[in-house]
């Protein structure tokens, strides 16, 4: 069988398509509080296709940015009376100590927005060069109504496109703006923010922009995946792929793939509502592939739930498998995991078919490696 994602853009199950090296850019986090179970999820999905790919032979690239330069970690910083970079540096040792601890593949390069100051510039040049972009109350913005193409990725109408950007960020009431959906490449600084000089004026970098210049300055023209959560189709994903192919005349991304919400008390996770269970929390009582476990047993095409006895069941999986490393024989349990891998990514299935060939007595350990969980 084909390797087959469901791609946002085209709404459907489709063929993935690459050559030797496969490009991909993930968004990464803002490091202003600790990982949770909803970033664990988004990237252990990346991880896993990552390995898939490895397994069918490909070399695979993978950027994951850090955005440390955002509103949120501004404002944290402030509340906590520290420098933005400071909470940044530490929240990005503890993040990276979750994912050393649940084992994902080493990132290609995981560069931060505050390295690419100088691309910002030169791609926001590009925009407004090619006649896509605005000046005006001393910030850029890039103007909707000079893509056509404005929407593809989404496909959301403009009604739920303008809730999505107020509720995300987007100052839909900005009066500086020509259409409400226009969106910040350029910003002036408030008091106490960072700031840098351009020939447009002194300010910072809007939301989506340091991606667009990232995945440019990282992987080329056109990348074969960008993902992130699905939470970022929009506005994050839209407007960067708008920016980027009108910067460059070049398809951005061939591939869209977002992993899901995970919801915890009827709420989806996050930080605004503080209904999270942090990673580095759940590595004090249980082991880190338990963890990993847990989030496989649920296909990433459908939002799911924490309840508090999923760590349990996947600890008793987990301590199942271990008993059965290194037993059994044949290949079939690995080709068996390939297969719902291939299809459409399919953790769940490939995950009982682990639990299956125990049952049966046949070998797990490669199988089990492949989606990461090691039982040596």
């Amino acid at each position: 069988m084909t390797l087959r994602i469901y791609d946002t853009a085209r709404q459907d199950v489709v063929a993935f398509e690459a050559g030797p090296v496969v490009t991909m850019y993930v968004c990464g986090i803002t490091p202003y509080d600790a990982t949770h179970l909803g970033h664990a999820s988004t990237f252990l999905l990346y991880d896993v296709f990552q390995r898939r790919l490895r397994d069918l032979g490909h070399d695979t690239r993978c950027v994951r940015n850090i955005t440390d330069v955002d509103d949120p970690l501004l404002a944290k910083a402030r509340q906590l009376g520290v420098h933005y970079l400071d909470l940044a540096a530490g929240e990005v040792a503890r993040f990276q100590a979750d994912m050393a601890a649940l084992e994902l593949l080493p990132c290609w390069s995981e560069p931060r927005a505050t390295s690419a100051i100088a691309d910002i510039r030169g791609f926001i040049a590009m925009v407004l060069e090619r006649g896509h972009a605005y000046q005006a109350a001393g910030a850029v913005y890039f103007d909707v109504s000079t893509f056509a193409g404005f929407g593809e990725v989404s496909h959301y109408g403009e009604d739920k496109m303008l809730a999505l950007a107020k509720d995300r960020g987007g100052h839909v009431d900005d009066p500086a703006k020509r259409h409400p959906l226009d969106f910040v490449l350029w910003q002036p600084s408030a008091e106490g923010e960072p700031t840098w000089e351009t020939m447009w004026g002194p300010g910072r970098p809007g939301w989506h922009i340091e991606c667009s210049a990232l995945a440019l300055r990282e992987l080329g023209t056109t990348i074969d995946l960008h993902g992130g959560g699905v939470d970022l189709i929009f506005p994050h994903h839209e407007c960067e792929r708008a920016q980027s192919e009108a910067a460059t005349g070049s398809p951005f991304a061939r591939h869209w793939l977002h992993a899901p919400f995970v919801y915890k008390d009827g709420e989806k996770m996050s930080k605004s509502l503080g209904n999270l269970v942090f990673v580095d929390q759940l590595r004090e009582r249980w082991d880190p592939r338990a963890i990993r476990l847990a989030v496989l047993e649920h296909h990433y095409r459908h939002h799911w739930s924490w309840d508090d006895g999923l760590m349990a069941r996947a600890a008793a999986r987990l301590d199942r498998w271990l008993g059965a490393a290194g037993r059994g024989g044949n290949e079939r349990t690995l080709d068996d995991v390939r297969h719902f891998l291939d299809d459409d990514l399919d953790t769940p299935l490939a995950v009982e078919a682990i639990d299956a060939a125990i049952d049966g007595g046949r070998r797990i350990d490669e199988a089990a490696a492949l989606l990461g969980v090691r039982l040596d």
